[in-house]
């Protein structure tokens, strides 16, 4: 496959450049590492084994875990139509890896936001030098007995003071004192050297009395759970972080409770987008496994793709992709333009495209028929990956509401 013919005409050389690079190191390297990795039954065998290490390093020398970060520190400086294109073959290659490469960079990219002295020398600037993936950040907001409720700023439930985090943050002189224990669900957590923590600086505010800061992994009081097993996306490796009286300095919490919501929602608005567009590189690798398969297996004395019906499911699923990517695109391109975002559009690229990539990976497994349920290709971890994408970032029933209010 040559990949997709784009209908964006006002493509530079460089932004092509772009796009056939990712592709062939999403093909080369990231397809087979995932397809490799996704087989190991035990997550602590995966984060262990030299091809999770190996393929990390190698998009770390690409510079791909700086994509959202400036060329003023070193990194990609990519503007979000070429952050889409490099999100897309990258979730295209894995989606899994994708995701873990893109959360890695979290911690530089919000300490970027309010770039202090300290916070240049000590994060942003070693993350985008670093190339051997010794430096590896994680976003620390769900908690035990908070998901996507985590995720709903400025709606009425978010200020509801009888709902407040477990991960409390209490300012002791120049100091932040952490005590509590973020999820299973922290992406990278147990692979991470700095986390990109959210949390709770005011529980009278509710939710919404949170902050957000920086914690060095390697300091006192921090320990970490082990992976987590998990249905699909099982090289991105997840896990829960206990933070018990761990001490950081007042400079690293980016923000305290008063600005909590706003940089909640630029958050929320980011990750969404990019999830949304990662999405769409998976349902094309779905669909593109389809097609090839439909044109050599043969069914009723002919090719399947010579059955109308395939002819028709494998447009249908044609149709969605495009038009995940064409929503998606214009999702990103406004929200990493604009401050502050349209939260709306970014949910709405997120749940519209994992619902796309749910749908075509699930016609790419009935085309294949029962070797669509065989390990033996690669349709039925697509179909996994994309199942676990209707959660993760959020729960797309429960997004949709925190979208709607803002309607």
């Amino acid at each position: 496959m040559k990949g997709y013919t784009d209908l964006n005409m006002d493509l530079t050389r460089e932004q092509t450049a772009i796009r056939e690079e990712t592709r062939h190191f999403a093909k080369e390297v990231l397809r087979p590492a995932s397809l490799e990795l996704d087989k190991m039954r035990d997550p602590r065998d995966v984060i262990d084994s030299p091809v999770f290490k190996d393929t990390f390093k190698k998009a770390y020398e690409l510079g791909y875990h700086t994509a959202m970060l400036p060329d003023t520190w070193g990194g990609l400086g990519t503007d979000p139509l070429e952050t889409h294109i490099i999100f897309e073959e990258l979730a295209w290659g894995s989606m899994d890896f994708a995701v873990g490469i893109a959360v890695s960079c979290f911690p530089a990219f919000f300490a970027a936001m309010v770039p202090t002295d300290r916070l240049t020398e000590e994060i942003i600037v070693p993350f985008c030098e670093n190339k051997d993936a010794s430096m590896i950040g994680c976003w620390g907001i769900t908690e035990p007995e908070h998901g996507t409720d985590t995720l709903c700023p400025f709606t009425p439930e978010f200020s509801d003071p009888g709902i407040s985090g477990q991960v409390k943050a209490a300012k002791q002189g120049d100091e932040y004192i952490i005590s509590g224990q973020k999820a299973a669900w922290v992406s990278n957590g147990t692979i991470a050297t700095h986390c990109l923590l959210y949390p709770t600086i005011d529980p009278s505010m509710g939710m919404s009395g949170g902050g957000i800061c920086i914690v060095p992994l390697d300091l006192p009081g921090v320990k970490k759970g082990s992976p987590l097993n998990k249905l699909g996306q099982r090289a991105l490796n997840q896990g829960e972080v206990f933070f018990d009286d761990v001490r950081i300095p007042a400079e690293f919490m980016l923000v305290e409770e008063d600005s909590y919501e706003t940089m909640l929602d630029i958050t929320l608005s980011t990750a969404n987008a990019g999830i949304g567009a990662m999405s769409v590189g998976l349902a094309r690798a779905a669909w593109e496994e389809a097609l090839s398969y439909s044109k050599q297996r043969i069914q009723g004395g002919k090719p399947l793709f010579e059955h109308q019906m395939i002819k028709h499911r494998l447009f249908d699923m044609f149709t969605k992709i495009e038009a995940a990517r064409s929503f998606s695109r214009a999702a990103m391109i406004y929200n990493y333009n604009n401050t502050p975002p349209m939260i709306q559009y970014s949910i709405a690229s997120k749940v519209f495209c994992t619902n796309v990539a749910f749908e075509v990976t699930n016609a790419a497994v009935q085309i294949f028929g029962g070797n669509g349920l065989s390990r033996e290709y690669p349709v039925e971890k697509f179909f996994r990956d994309a199942r676990a994408g209707l959660i993760e970032d959020g729960a797309n029933d429960s997004l949709m509401i925190t979208a709607a209010h803002h309607l």
